[in-house]
Formats: C-alpha cells, structure tokens, sequence
C-alpha cells in the first residue's frame, strides 16, 4: 500500500492497495490523512518524524509497518505500508504453541524426576514403594509417548501426508467399539438408527469417536452417560457427543480444537440449568491437549467440519458433520 502525502500530512493520491485498505475513493482525493484513514497514529508517527516503524491501527484493528520515503515533490512524503496483522498472529499462535507445549511436558518429566530420584535415594525405600515409584514412572513415560505421537499425527495430518481410504459401514458398531476402549463407569446412551450406514474412512472415524468419547468421558461425573447421537440428513452425516460436565463459556467454543488449548478453569460456562457450572467446577482434564484438534483436523481431511455447543439440559455438545457422498479436502 502507498500514499502520496504533502507537506501538511493531506493524502494526495494512493495506490489501489492503499485505497482498498482505507477504502478511499479516488475522487475523494485531496484528503486530510485522519480523513482518509480514520488513523490518529498514522498522523503521530509522522509528526514524530520516524521514518519507519510498526503501528497497531485502533480503527481497523491491524498491525502494519510503514516506511517513508521523499515523494516527487519538496515536502511531499511517500507513505508505504504493510499489513502485517496474520504474521503477528501467527507469531502469536507459535509462541502459545511453544509455552503450552513447555507446560505439558514440566509436569510428566517432572513427576519422572522424582520417581526417579526417590528410587535412588538412600535410604533404599522397601519394594512396594519402588514398585509405586516405577509405575508412576511408567505412567508418566506413556503420558509424554502420547503427547510426541500426537504432535507427529497432526504435523502429518496438516502437511497432507494422510491418505484416505473410503468405505460404507453401519455406524453403531463403530461407536460401541469406540466406547468399550474409553468408557469405564459412564453409560453409553445411544440414538442411532440400527441400519444407519456412511461412506468414510472407518478408522480415520473410529479415531475421531475415540477423542471425543474419551473428552466426554473426563468431564461427565462417574454413573452419568455419554450421549451419541448420529443421523443423516441433509446431504449430510451428521454425529454429536454430549457429556454431562460443568460445560464451557461461549468465548472458548471457537478455540477449543487448537492444539494445547485449556478453558480457563476459573471461568466456566455460566448456565442457569447447569448446577456444575453455578458452582464454579472447573473441567479438568489430564490428555495430551492434541486429541481435539486432531480430531477436527481427521473431519476437515474429509470435506466436514466441527464444532462445540452448550446442550440444553446442561453439559457440552460436540459435535460433526461429513458431507455424502464424501468431497475430499486436497
């Protein structure tokens, strides 16, 4: 983007860029560039007298860089600008991707360092303490396992290196499978019809069924079911898991299949039909914080998408939707 300004800081012409950002029209032009631009720090960066530098627009909520340069003209200035605002917030994402990263692993090598260090200490402890030791050891191991086979999948997953391999299956099945690997003393409580069939990749599916069974499962109190329910309609297959936790604030439904990310657990979901969520309890949980995102990335992979909701009778909602016949995501 590039303005032509004079002397007193009047727009004199812009290039198309420019025009669309600002959304000026040409025969707008001469403008004051606080006409112009609605950008009150445009004007102070110029009276500063910088001649480059990095500005967030209060306006438009963007991040750009501009550089100034002597225009044609004696006085005049050339005013050139680089939106940098998804740059910014990519940076950003890397930087949380990093730090939430960073806390996941402290905790599991941290509780390996003193397994450890409890097994060589001296005294020697007696054999049932080490065997504690050594299995937590173990617990611990599996849980970073997890997390560095999870990272793997989702780099795949989002370099395109997942292959697909499409076939028709009833879906009940593919759900009591999934439940009696993660369910233990949660009821499985199923609306789906006997004879409902769906062209997918079976394992791609049985995975997603497994993350989300396995999320609801974590947030449903001990004795309450897991609710599935699958149809189709709508040229669609559509599939929604519903636990019976505390659920989640509005805010945090967009940004729950991000990998690492964690709901607050000092703010969760104000429901008037929720008693868990009257009372403050948060959703805990102790996964690997990938299991979301892959499993929004497994149905985008097959031309579908995800999202959360709040369930009426209390709890979350998530839920899926698969297009068929199946239009593949290249």
């Amino acid at each position: 983007m590039a303005l032509l300004l004079d002397r007193d800081f009047h727009v004199l012409a812009a290039n198309r860029a420019g025009r669309q950002f600002f959304r000026i029209e040409k025969d707008q032009l001469p403008l004051s560039l606080l006409e112009a631009t609605r950008e009150g720090r445009l004007l102070e960066a110029l009276r500063s007298g910088s001649a480059r530098g990095e500005l967030r627009l209060s306006h438009r909520q963007q991040i750009v860089q501009f550089k100034l340069l002597p225009g044609p003209l004696p006085g005049d200035v050339l005013m050139f600008l680089d939106d940098l605002t998804e740059l910014r917030r990519l940076e950003t994402v890397r930087q949380e991707f990093v730090a939430n990263l960073s806390h996941e692993l402290r905790n599991p090598l941290t509780s390996l360092r003193l397994a450890v260090e409890s097994m060589q200490g001296e005294p020697v402890p007696p054999v049932p303490a080490l065997r504690q030791f050594a299995s937590r050891a173990l617990i611990e191991t599996d849980h970073l396992a997890d997390i560095v086979a999870n990272l793997r999948e989702l780099v795949q997953i989002e370099a395109g290196q997942m292959a697909l391999s499409l076939t028709c299956f009833e879906v009940r099945p593919l759900v009591t499978e999934a439940a009696a690997r993660v369910l233990v003393d949660r009821p499985l409580e199923l609306r789906i019809p006997e004879d409902l069939q769906v062209t997918a990749d079976r394992s791609k599916l049985a995975q997603v069924l497994h993350n989300l069974l396995d999320n609801a499962s974590k947030f449903s109190p001990p004795g309450l079911p897991v609710e599935v329910e699958a149809s189709l309609g709508g040229g669609e297959f559509r599939l929604s898991v519903r636990d019976h936790g505390p659920g989640i604030s509005p805010e945090h439904w967009t940004r729950v299949f991000e990998r690492f990310y964690k709901v607050d657990p000092a703010r969760p979901r104000a429901d008037t039909q929720s008693e868990a969520a009257r009372a403050g309890r948060a959703r805990a949980t102790s996964g690997s914080g990938l299991g979301l995102a892959i499993t929004k990335h497994l149905v985008l992979a097959q031309g579908g998408r995800v999202w959360t909701e709040a369930a009426r009778e209390g709890g979350q909602v998530f839920g899926l939707a698969i297009p068929m016949p199946i239009a593949v995501n290249e």
